[in-house]
């Protein structure tokens, strides 16, 4: 669901809505005069019930680079433990003058009813295996860096498909921008749904790297299933991590993505991590353009409905 005031997810987004974000995100990447006044006197609240570094870090920096404060909320010092209710906090946030708050929680979904109770922006900053949208658009960009137009591009995603929320948000933003996308990874990892109704499925890596222009990697989300869900990680990285060996199938010009945190060794060889055609940092840097340009545009709009 993306609204002009929220951004929970990329399910319901068209394409211009993805172009737009990029391209902002771009600007403000090449440099936007008085950026730091954009965004000045407004208050965003961070509510990390999961460990987050490249996330909640790129939304802290991305807030502050637009000129807004960014505050930590933090769960376990918070009132919800002495049974203070969600919606109830979420007045107490909007009541001391919050404008936004990105949030990230185990539960799919949950980002969802934060909105119903505030009136401000949320921003869904990964909830469960359901969505990660600001992730997916971080991907976008660093994808159209590399090759501009990317009608018939074809971006390979491998892994714990099933279980990953990054998965989902940045295959359906590539596939908005014109990316053919092929899911990859053993059967009890591939989605349940068909491919989303966009994307296509392989268990067969060997056959689908050469034709790649784009491989994004992506860990075993071992949090996230249970034992009868998820295969031996050994075993995982045994047919589906990527080799050194397993690299040089790959086409001269194909990059390599990884949405982070890399467990070095298994979807990934540690050599690979900074190659030449590894973009693992790229996307990094890229998150944070991209969260100042969502976060402009829901603020934006949240200002003029409250002034109205």
């Amino acid at each position: 669901m993306t609204t002009a005031c929220h951004l929970l997810d990329l399910d319901g987004a068209q394409r211009p809505f993805v172009e737009t974000l990029v391209s902002r995100a771009r600007q403000f990447k090449a440099g936007v005069p008085n950026q730091g006044l954009r965004l000045r006197g407004r208050i965003v609240v961070g509510m990390f019930f999961e460990p987050s570094t490249r996330t909640a870090t790129s939304y802290a920096v991305a807030a502050q680079r637009l000129g807004a404060v960014w505050l930590d909320f933090r769960s376990e010092e918070s009132s919800l433990r002495k049974g203070e209710s969600l919606e109830d906090t979420m007045r107490t946030l909007r009541a001391i003058g919050a404008d936004a708050v990105v949030v990230r929680h185990r539960e799919a979904g949950f980002p969802h009813l934060l909105a119903r109770h505030f009136p401000g922006s949320v921003h869904n900053a990964g909830d469960g295996a359901h969505a990660h949208p600001t992730q997916g658009l971080a991907d976008a960009l660093t994808l159209v860096e590399e090759f501009g137009d990317l009608t018939g591009r074809r971006v390979l995603i491998v892994g714990d498909i099933a279980h990953s929320r990054v998965a989902r948000s940045s295959a359906k933003a590539a596939h908005l921008l014109g990316a053919d996308v092929v899911l990859c990874g053993p059967p009890l990892l591939l989605p349940s749904q068909p491919a989303w109704g966009f994307a296509a499925c392989t268990s067969d890596l060997e056959a689908a790297l050469p034709g790649a222009d784009a491989v994004i990697m992506l860990r075993l989300q071992i949090e996230r299933g249970t034992h009868g869900e998820l295969p031996p990680a050994d075993d995982v990285a045994r047919a589906y991590g990527l080799t050194l060996q397993r690299s040089q199938a790959m086409a001269p010009h194909a990059i390599l993505m990884h949405p982070g945190p890399v467990n070095r060794g298994l979807e990934l060889a540690p050599e690979l991590v900074a190659a030449e055609r590894s973009r693992i940092a790229h996307q990094v840097e890229n998150g944070v353009y991209v969260r100042m340009a969502a976060l402009e545009r829901t603020l934006g709009h949240a200002d003029r409905e409250h002034a109205a």
